[in-house]
């Protein structure tokens, strides 16, 4: 059976995604490296949903928490949430969001803020990447702004329809435009890496295993 996209990107690693990226003349297309996986055993790999939002002093609770229960209402199945906060003091992902975002299909959850209930997700088995943590959350303090529109994150620009590669070294981003033609050139990569391993193990220098791969 073919494997999907997904399936295809899951078993690709960001260091060779990047490596490709660059090799096309995209090397823009990673997150800050302090945005880290909360299980550096999970990878994660999807089409990209974004948010944003900011912090609201006005804000009643009640309003905080419709705010941000419509975000996860919307966020599509399939889908890898990516999220820009504007903020760096409360958390932007908890326990049951994560559990309600996970029931509901969403592959997993990037942000460029904090995380709490850790402990619980972990044991969720659902992938995320975040900045910081903190018990402290979004009621009467936070509220969304867009949803599906263009957010940065670094200096990344990151669209609804991109694709999104994260395990234990980073987050890459890719264009929707590019993801066929990434993930075909990164699996070939992949396989012509196996080939070079076998022969360094096998007593070939290095030096002379990278003149006839070029690739190391």
């Amino acid at each position: 059976m073919t494997k999907s996209m997904i399936e295809r990107l899951t078993d690709c690693y960001a260091g060779a995604v990047y490596d490709v990226m660059r090799e096309m003349g995209f090397p823009n297309c990673v997150l800050p490296h302090d945005i880290r996986p909360l299980d550096d055993t999970l990878t994660l790999a999807g089409p990209i949903w974004t948010c944003s939002g900011g912090i609201d002093e006005s804000i009643s609770n009640d309003d905080s928490l419709m705010s941000w229960t419509g975000l996860l209402s919307k966020a599509p199945s399939g889908s890898v949430l990516v999220c820009q906060p504007n903020d760096s003091t409360i958390a932007h992902m908890g326990e049951l969001s994560a559990e309600t975002l996970k029931h509901r299909g969403v592959l997993g959850y990037v942000v460029d803020g904090g995380n709490r209930d850790s402990d619980f997700i972990r044991k969720l088995g659902w992938p995320i990447h975040f900045r910081y943590f903190t018990p402290k959350d979004v009621v009467g303090k936070w509220a969304v702004e867009s949803m599906g529109e263009p957010i940065v994150i670094g200096d990344v620009e990151i669209t609804t329809g991109d694709w999104i590669l994260a395990d234990i070294d980073g987050v890459v981003v890719i264009p929707q435009s590019m993801i066929e033609a990434v993930v075909d050139k990164t699996e070939e990569i992949m396989s012509t890496e196996s080939e070079l391993r076998t022969m360094i193990l096998g007593g070939m220098d290095p030096q002379e295993a990278y003149k006839i791969f070029r690739l190391f």
